[in-house]
């Protein structure tokens, strides 16, 4: 059944995996199953209140799997479930397309930059 309140299946598949982090949650989870804790030290920067907001919001659409094993102290793993697993096609070619073009990108911004600057320079000449 279609989603009737997106009109683009991109725009519905931002909505899931869009953000900065859980584009990062899902490489990390593709190598493999990771703890709480395990997944916030390889995420720098990440504070643990955005990582379990990010991980719930995956596990709510159906991405990641939560299994809390019951002992003291508590365990939590976190998986890929199938439908997250469907995604690695998606980050396998962003990963490629990075290595092909982000040196390329940053070439574009470096002469960008230094045309404005040129420009203001100009600009500012009495």
């Amino acid at each position: 059944m279609k989603n009737k309140g997106m009109q683009c299946p991109v725009e519905g598949t931002l909505r899931i995996i869009g953000g900065k982090w859980k584009l990062l949650i899902l490489k990390e989870l593709f190598q493999e199953t990771k703890r709480f804790g395990e997944l916030h030290k390889s995420l720098n920067g990440i504070t643990q209140k955005m990582l379990t907001q990010q991980l719930r919001e995956l596990e709510r659409d159906g991405i990641i799997l939560r299994k809390v094993y019951l002992q003291i102290p508590p365990k939590v793993e976190y998986s890929l479930s199938p439908l997250g697993q469907s995604l690695r096609p998606i980050l396998d070619l962003m990963h490629q397309w990075g290595a092909e073009h982000l040196d390329r990108v940053a070439e574009i911004k470096v002469k960008k930059q230094s045309d404005e600057d040129s420009v203001r320079d100009f600009q500012a000449q009495p």
